[in-house]
């Protein structure tokens, strides 16, 4: 027998996992499981194709979206380590056409800039995913922008601009194409022979699976997006090239062969404040197990790279639907490799509904400005912020926390029927429950302009509702979006429903007449852009 009982094992409880989508017409997801730099499972579940009922194999490619942030930081190191780059320089160093902002190529590196998402600039602008874009237009929406969310170094706050950029700044030293020195430098060196950086979405890829959305249930259908991608998420990969690419990490062949230190380098935030968001990679804990490694979200692909140095261990799991969980079925799966690993801590008690519903419902702080809705759903908590649901998991020190994602929260309840939401950096706000909403405030009725975004909001009241027309740079017109009532002076936005559902705060700024001269807006990634009133 070639394989050993322990991984015969683990295969099995890996399918009982993934049955589903071994169902007929399915798409699904592909495993990859190494220990010791020995692969004890990699395997397929479900079609990368349902029209042409290609299955999932190990060999399949998938757009693994941001897990391709490490390797453009790791070709930024290379060039710094041949003296081309000084990671303390300002990006506009490099690109002397961007805002010449306080801010550092390390600190874009480490996800602590303060730049806003230039997807969520677009997006203000009524622009998305699903609308054609080139790559020029995406850094145009770079540079328009003169905003920061906070000083930079100072906080953690994902942002897809900081490697969109820095992707560009490699190309600019090394001369040539950014996919063409990643193939040059990382993979053919290593061997990673199924996965290249593919800008343009019409690029012919062989063997690359389609993406889908939707269930079982529901029906599939296929994911849309017209935008093209570079540094910040261009990959195309396979789970076998991702394997390669963490026995690197063990065992580096690249120059210099620092390269996994430095991308896994530890640097605190202003303040002494922790930082997980390392260079492209993010630490974490599994079970009191030191995790480093990186997820990918793009329409129909999620993919999730988690390495447990301690344990010599790496599962990768890469799915080409968007209704699977890759965070969750690696971690599950890491759990069942690590049985008996006298490291591994017990579970954490699962939080219970008589935990939750008693504070249910949702809650405002007016300050930052920040809403979210807490529900017992599905057997867990769940926390819909910015139109966008995540389920709470209990941390060690009693507080329940948002299992992953690009931002920082936590919560517990306070004083007098508040609850206390630790937003990270030091960062401890009380909010209140959100009673009866105040009427959307008539003197909001206008145009509001964001030289930052490039984006133009015409609120206007329509009956007994207040509705908003929104144009920027890439598009005009469309549906509109429509204003909800929060307290006398913030109201939230509602975008129509996409591939996502987006929602957003705007505070009313007033002069001393009470005459609405702006709106300071903030999403999931930009924080009080400032909207001026411009009739």
């Amino acid at each position: 027998m070639s394989k050993a009982i322990g991984s015969i094992t683990l295969e099995r409880r890996v399918d009982a996992l993934f049955s589903r989508y071994t169902a007929a017409g399915s798409p699904g997801a592909v495993v990859g499981v190494m220990r010791g730099g020995t692969i004890e499972l990699c395997k397929g579940y479900g079609l990368a194709s349902i029209e042409l009922g290609v299955p999932i194999g190990p060999a399949t490619r998938f757009r693994i979206a941001s897990v391709s942030k490490q390797f453009t930081v790791t070709a930024a190191l290379m060039l710094a380590a041949e003296g081309k780059l000084k990671l303390t320089d300002p990006p506009h160093k490099y690109l002397p056409e961007l805002a010449p902002l306080p801010v550092t190529i390390d600190q874009m590196m480490r996800n602590c800039s303060g730049l806003p998402d230039f997807l969520e600039l677009l997006r203000l602008g009524g622009h998305g995913l699903d609308k054609p874009a080139r790559p020029a237009e995406l850094l145009a929406a770079c540079l328009r922008n003169r905003h920061l969310n906070f000083a930079p170094g100072s906080r953690f706050l994902y942002s897809n601009t900081n490697f969109l950029l820095l992707g560009l700044i490699v190309e600019g030293l090394a001369k040539k194409a950014l996919g063409e020195f990643l193939a040059e430098r990382i993979f053919r060196p290593l061997g990673m022979t199924g996965t290249m950086l593919a800008p343009e979405i019409d690029t012919v890829i062989p063997g690359l699976a389609t993406g889908y959305l939707g269930d079982a249930a529901s029906g599939f259908r296929r994911a849309a997006h017209a935008y093209p991608q570079g540094g910040e998420g261009g990959l195309t990969s396979t789970v076998e090239d991702l394997l390669i690419w963490s026995r690197h990490f063990d065992q580096p062949a690249l120059e210099p062969r620092t390269l996994p230190a430095q991308l896994a380098a530890v640097a605190p935030l202003t303040g002494g404040h922790a930082n997980k968001y390392r260079r492209g990679v993010q630490a974490d804990d599994l079970r009191g197990l030191a995790t480093i490694g990186h997820g990918g979200l793009w329409p129909g692909f999620r993919t999730e790279f988690l390495r447990i140095p301690d344990a010599d261990l790496t599962v990768v799991v890469i799915a080409n639907l968007g209704s699977i969980d890759p965070w969750r079925q690696a971690r599950a799966i890491a759990a069942l490799a690590l049985e008996g690993n006298r490291k591994l801590k017990p579970l954490a008690a699962p939080i219970t509904a008589a935990e939750i519903k008693p504070i249910a419902g949702s809650w405002f702080n007016a300050q930052e400005p920040s809403l979210f809705d807490l529900a017992w759903r599905g057997g867990e908590g769940v926390v819909t912020q910015n139109g966008l649901p995540f389920a709470l998991g209990r941390r060690s020190d009693g507080w329940f926390a948002a299992e992953r994602g690009s931002f920082e929260f936590a919560l517990k309840p306070g004083r007098a029927g508040t609850l206390r939401v630790d937003l990270g950096a030091g960062r401890v706000v009380t909010f209140t429950r959100l009673g009866r909403r105040k009427p959307v405030p008539a003197a909001i009725a206008g145009t509001y302009v964001s030289p930052d975004a490039g984006a133009v909001w015409n609120i206007r009241r329509d009956g007994e509702d207040y509705t908003m027309a929104v144009g920027g740079p890439l598009t005009t017109g469309g549906a509109p979006w429509h204003v909800r009532g929060i307290d006398a002076d913030t109201v939230e936005v509602v975008s129509p429903a996409g591939w996502i559902t987006a929602t957003q705060l705007a505070h009313l700024e007033r002069d001393r007449a009470g005459r609405v001269v702006a709106l300071g807006v903030s999403t999931g990634r930009i924080k009080r852009m400032r909207f001026e009133r411009a009739s």
